[in-house]
């Protein structure tokens, strides 16, 4: 991430430690392929069976969703990706966000085949067809698939993340490790979680605000369906966390994009086949925590851009900003993540230390070039 390279609160792939000093590592990827008893299983399709209808406010009361119902709406909407390219392959999820064969997905899903691969999407009956890459945003790690050739697809509802509370039911559905038509459920377990996950050539994606919950979300998940007691999309999961050394598996922290992002960049991708993020034109390193009267936390400035954005707004290499609209910066992370959820004309409003003064500058963004 350019506008905020350097040392964040965490090195790439790897989260804050645990209370008890153990340390949990993120992982996003796509499935590679599982064996169970010597048999290679691409994907399981499996029809659901009808139960006795539980109302849903009833069923949140009682903490919990009614699933069999929840998979029976949006399973149909929910589809298995494979992904290949020579010799490498991977497989993760995806949910038709348009009837036109529309899909969206994560793009490390489909990252390898961006490049001259290949894409087929798995549909809940059955169905195996070819997609097309419409657009993806290493960057927020979102992607949009296309289909053609089929009649009007199911479509998942959008919730609203504003709706979103830590306690709530979920219910989670995608393909962990290619198992097609898997559902898993549990509960947000906390919200506004900014994650830096692995992305393609070395670069980093960071899953601004994500919804943290405790369903089981393992590779193959990516990408799939995060999504409330009524069966409206509320996050994207995109990655979870595990022990080093404990053999992998979900230790009940996964993390999904937050739907109005999610909706924002997939509805520009469609619309253009691109994204364009908001840009400062700064270079910054996070400040460590260090003894008191030392140098404040927050983001060195390292460089400036000529002419760029926080230049005309005054600012120079050697700045620590230490609040952006208010809000404590604590890491380059909490600058870059401003780039991805304002738009290129949003002005934000930096604080600043230099040479023991406090100042404030107002950074009208530009496009990114």
């Amino acid at each position: 991430m350019s506008e905020a390279s350097g040392a964040g609160a965490a090195p790439p792939a790897t989260g804050s430690g645990s209370g008890s000093g153990e340390h949990w590592r993120i992982w996003a990827g796509a499935a590679t392929a599982l064996v169970i008893g010597g048999v290679l299983v691409a994907a399981i399709i499996g029809t659901a069976r009808t139960s006795p209808r539980i109302p849903v406010s009833a069923a949140a009361d009682l903490g919990v969703c009614p699933a069999t119902q929840v998979a029976e709406q949006v399973l149909p909407t929910v589809v298995t990706i494979s992904a290949a390219n020579g010799r490498a392959a991977g497989t993760g999820s995806g949910e038709v966000i348009r009837s036109d064969g529309h899909i969206l997905t994560n793009n490390h899903v489909i990252a390898l085949a961006a490049d001259g691969g290949e894409v087929s999407v798995l549909f809940n009956d059955g169905r195996s067809v070819p997609a097309v890459i419409t657009g993806r945003d290493p960057r927020t790690d979102l992607a949009v698939i296309k289909v053609d050739g089929q009649p009007p697809l199911p479509v998942i509802a959008y919730g609203s993340s504003k709706e979103v509370v830590v306690g709530q039911p979920v219910v989670v559905l995608g393909a962990p490790l290619g198992l097609s038509n898997t559902v898993t459920s549990g509960i947000v377990s906390a919200l506004d979680r900014t994650i830096e996950v692995p992305a393609e050539q070395g670069q980093s994606a960071l899953l601004v605000s994500s919804v943290q919950t405790d369903a089981a979300i393992n590779p193959g998940n990516s990408g799939g369906a995060m999504v409330d007691c009524a069966g409206q999309l509320i996050g994207v999961p995109s990655a979870g966390a595990t022990v080093p050394d404990s053999g992998g598996g979900s230790i009940g922290l996964g993390f999904a994009i937050p739907v109005d992002l999610a909706k924002a960049v997939s509805d520009e991708i469609i619309a253009t086949g691109k994204v364009t993020h908001a840009y400062f034109g700064f270079s910054l390193v996070t400040v460590p925590p260090a003894a008191p009267g030392a140098q404040p936390r927050g983001a060195y400035v390292r460089s400036v851009v000529p002419g760029a954005p926080a230049a005309q707004a005054g600012l120079r290499p050697g700045d620590v900003i230490t609040a952006a609209d208010g809000q404590p910066v604590l890491t380059t992370d909490d600058i870059a993540a401003l780039t991805l959820t304002r738009n290129p004309g949003d002005q934000v409003v930096l604080t600043y230390t230099r040479a023991g003064k406090q100042i404030q500058a107002t950074v009208t963004l530009a496009a990114a070039p």
